[in-house]
């Protein structure tokens, strides 16, 4: 198994940033990446590389931290150079800049490729960046990660030579702790219409808006439409059409992961009907929660709900209106859906995202310098 005693032990580098620097997202993957690490018993060390420590878990012996207080770019380069003295193979989980400048075998995460889909409004900044860099990353890394299938599909599609190097490695779930007691005060009753992600265009929350308006008024005075999630680009259009529904919107902005668990557990439905995933983790962690989740029916999202989810056209309002009015009117079957889910999220572990990623670091040590790709 990967990880085990008869590897040898090695020092890996990891781009540790978005621990302390990113709240959801690519921060939490490399949170719970390091919880995952902590908690098994690999003899490998790791060197943290990052601007801010991150304080959230207990790290052993195996771990230090090492700081560099520099911006973008020069960060990856000083990074580089210190991981090329030190550690015999890096993880790059949050820049496709890093493995330019390392001489170790480098191991990049690919989490979706939004950025080459104009359709999909990506961050203008993110997306110049990562199509400058990926296709170099790729050439001079000696093995990639993608966090789904779907993610290693598209990766491949358009960087064929990634194919014999790419490994697949679904993310996990873990249990949260409780909100804090102010929090929980803060909190809306049961029974609410729950959608969650970071406030962006692909996240098509104007289309479910339209869709929950469309409803009886008894449904949308019974089950407000709660939105969570930070600020993120181009939001005119998402906040604008939250704001019809008056008083039936209420928006909570960034949560803490305790209190986004505790959501799930009071919400009515969770309904996600996002234009594209890398993988879609509010999904797992909805079913993880017990909510009954709506869906796309496209990207990776088939991948993480499989059968105890209901799935939509995210382009059709009518179809989201229709799956939200059947789950609101069904007790039965929202109970039914939580089951499956709760079932099925029980199968995506992070011990098992951490294996597999030590087995493509390790396989990258194994082959040595970085060749083309």
């Amino acid at each position: 198994m990967p990880g085990d005693a008869t590897h040898r032990p090695l020092t890996i580098g990891i781009d540790a940033r978005a621990a302390a620097e990113v709240p959801a997202g690519r921060g939490r993957v490399v949170r719970e990446l390091l919880r995952a690490l902590a908690a098994g018993d690999s003899a490998h060390r790791y060197v943290l590389y990052a601007r801010e420590r991150w304080e959230g878990a207990a790290l052993d012996e195996r771990f230090r931290w090492s700081m560099l207080e520099s911006k973008d770019p020069w960060w990856h380069l000083l990074a580089a150079r210190r991981a090329n003295g030190e550690c015999g193979v890096f993880l790059s989980s949050n820049s496709y800049l890093t493995p330019l400048f390392l001489r170790i075998p480098a191991v990049p995460i690919v989490y979706d490729m939004v950025t080459f889909e104009p359709s999909m409004r990506p961050n203008r900044r993110s997306a110049v960046i990562e199509r400058a860099t990926l296709g170099a990353a790729l050439r001079r890394s000696a093995a990639v990660i993608a966090i789904s299938q779907a993610t290693a599909d598209a990766l491949i599609a358009r960087f064929p030579r990634a194919r014999a190097k790419t490994t697949v490695a679904p993310l996990g779930v873990s249990a949260a702790g409780p909100p804090s007691p102010g929090e929980l005060a803060e909190l809306p009753p049961a029974g609410f219409v729950l959608a969650v992600g970071t406030l962006e265009p692909r996240k098509n929350l104007p289309r479910l808006v339209a869709a929950y308006a469309a409803m009886a008024l008894e449904l949308q005075e019974g089950h407000p439409l709660v939105a969570v999630g930070a600020v993120g680009w181009e939001t005119g259009e998402t906040l604008t059409a939250l704001r019809t529904l008056g008083e039936r919107a209420i928006l909570l902005g960034y949560v803490s992961d305790g209190a986004l668990a505790e959501l799930y557990r009071r919400c009515a439905v969770f309904c996600y009907p996002s234009l594209g995933e890398g993988f879609g983790l509010p999904v797992l962690e909805a079913m993880a929660g017990g909510a009954a989740v709506i869906t796309s029916n496209v990207s990776s999202l088939p991948e993480v709900g499989g059968d105890a989810v209901e799935y939509v056209d995210p382009t059709e309002v009518p179809e989201i209106g229709a799956a939200l009015e059947r789950l609101l009117r069904s007790p039965e079957r929202r109970a039914e859906l939580a089951a499956r889910g709760r079932e099925r999220a029980g199968g995506f572990t992070w011990a098992r995202t951490a294996e597999l990623v030590l087995g493509a670091l390790e396989q990258a040590a194994a082959r040595g310098t970085a060749s083309g790709g």
